[in-house]
């Protein structure tokens, strides 16, 4: 028994399902054709209502962000009681990234309108393999002088750690434990962590919401802190294929601001230092380490961890390399090791067993959330575009039938009404962009509602096949290289 429990056994089941779903046409078909089309129907239908909830909560988390930038964050932070004695610790993982694009990141934290600015430190953390890192470090003190308390770190890889953002981080956090935060007296409890991507740029007010939103919260001991990383900052030199990707992206990250039982944090997000003592720090042995360490926290303390929505813009680039070639090739790597997140299951599957402290319904809930993300992410584009049509020809016989004539229709009407909810997206898209001050010129306008005719070939390419690259790297008990996006 104690096989079915095992991690392997886990990976093994989640992306050989994969496998079995995006096959299912070939093997079920000849057999039991019409399940088979009451299946497609009903992922359509399922389809149909997941694309107009994006879009309901895209707009309602738009209509939220513009009505939070009116506030006055930093009065608001001023009146709190305690808030001069938080202090934020800006985690900021750096390997191969341009000084250029270091400096803008660090340069938008120092220009926050936090009121005790000596109260952040900003933490440049550097991978020791890196020959240029030391360089780098003084060029960026040279340049900004003494405006903000800014630390460096440089990571040494040991023989159980994976190359990426969670072994660097906890290599950086613990350096600030011990350098600065246990000399200083400083309680962990009242000092939160960012995570801050090197090219994510964070709003002005965000120490300020931060630290309001953190004071008044019950259960803050327990619970993440995650604005969305919108992909616009390079916009206009993206590769249309990329540029079509970073609005879908951008707009979906918007609705899962309303999702509020299903948060989980991506990218760049903040919590407090306990609660990262409390569970060990980040794994350094895993590359996607966002919702990780979220599972980390949630198999500790259990259903009271939470990731608390942040309304407002943190604004990031899509991916850009010097070619279009390259471009392509770097945003596949990117999803792919986005996607590289479904080993959270087994991860997941494995502490299910071994925390008997926490409620099981709640537990096996947050895995059915995991599967439901991650094996629709290879998976979905097939049901959706191939199923009808594959289903009549692998059976004639089904093909002469009722069902199987209106298969194709019925599928493609549903599709049609999912699809519409694309105008709302580039509604959004363009005003939230205006937001940003990236404006979109009338000329734009046609090209951007056209282009969405191409996202099946888009999706195809850079969404679905990388993450079934994945999946089969898992069945097949194949590890992972962390590779560095090139953003430019």
């Amino acid at each position: 028994m104690k096989g079915i429990y095992s991690s392997r056994f886990a990976e093994i089941v989640v992306s050989g399902t994969t496998w079995i779903i995006v096959t299912l046409p070939l093997w079920l078909s000849p057999f039991h054709p019409a399940v088979v089309a009451y299946g497609i129907i009903a992922f359509d239908l399922y389809f149909l209502f997941t694309a107009t909830k994006n879009a309901i909560n895209s707009v309602l988390a738009y209509l939220k962000i513009r009505e939070n930038q009116s506030l006055d964050h930093k009065k608001l932070v001023s009146k709190e009681k305690g808030a001069n004695g938080i202090y934020h610790f800006v985690i900021i993982p750096c390997f191969k990234e341009s000084i250029q694009k270091i400096s803008e990141t660090v340069n938008c934290i120092i220009d926050n309108d936090y009121p005790w600015k000596g109260n952040i430190h900003i933490v440049l953390g550097f991978e020791a393999r890196e020959l240029e890192a030391h360089a780098k470090e003084v060029m960026i003190r040279d340049s900004l002088g003494s405006k903000i308390a800014i630390h460096a770190t440089y990571h040494e890889l040991s023989a159980n750690e994976v190359p990426g953002k969670a072994s660097n981080q906890t290599w950086a956090t613990k350096e600030m434990v011990k350098s600065v935060i246990e000399p200083s007296g400083y309680d962990p409890k009242e000092v939160l962590v960012t995570v801050c991507d090197a090219d994510s740029k964070l709003p002005s007010h965000y120490f300020s919401y931060l630290t309001h939103t953190f004071l008044n919260d019950k259960n803050r001991g327990f619970h993440f802190y995650w604005a969305p990383v919108l992909l616009y900052n390079n916009f206009w030199s993206l590769p249309f294929f990329v540029r079509m990707q970073a609005s879908l992206s951008s707009i979906i990250r918007l609705a899962y601001l309303e999702d509020k039982q299903n948060l989980i944090q991506i990218s760049t997000y903040s919590t407090n230092l306990k609660l990262l003592q409390d569970i060990g720090y980040w794994d350094v042995d895993v590359i996607p380490e966002d919702w990780h360490v979220y599972l980390q926290a949630f198999f500790t303390y259990g259903p009271i961890v939470k990731t608390i929505p942040l309304y407002t813009i943190i604004n990031g680039d899509a991916v850009l390399s010097s070619s279009l070639k390259k471009t392509f090739l770097s945003r596949y790597e990117q999803e792919k090791r986005w996607a590289w997140g479904v080993s959270d299951i087994a991860y997941s599957w494995s502490r299910l067993w071994q925390t008997p402290h926490i409620p099981f319904v709640p537990k096996l809930k947050k895995i059915m959330f995991l599967l439901h993300n991650h094996i629709l992410w290879p998976t979905s584009f097939f049901i959706l575009t191939i199923f009808a049509t594959v289903t009549p020809l692998i059976n004639p016989v089904f093909k002469r039938s009722v069902m199987g004539f209106i298969l194709p229709q019925i599928s493609g009407l549903i599709l049609t009404l999912g699809s519409s909810m694309l105008v709302v997206y580039t509604i959004v898209d363009i005003r939230v962009r205006k937001r940003l001050l990236i404006h979109t010129k009338p000329q734009h306008i046609l090209f951007l509602i056209i282009q969405w005719y191409i996202l099946p070939v888009v999706s195809f390419t850079l969404s679905c096949v990388p993450a079934l690259d994945a999946h089969t790297r898992l069945l097949l008990g194949k590890k992972m290289e962390y590779k560095v996006t090139e953003k430019k």
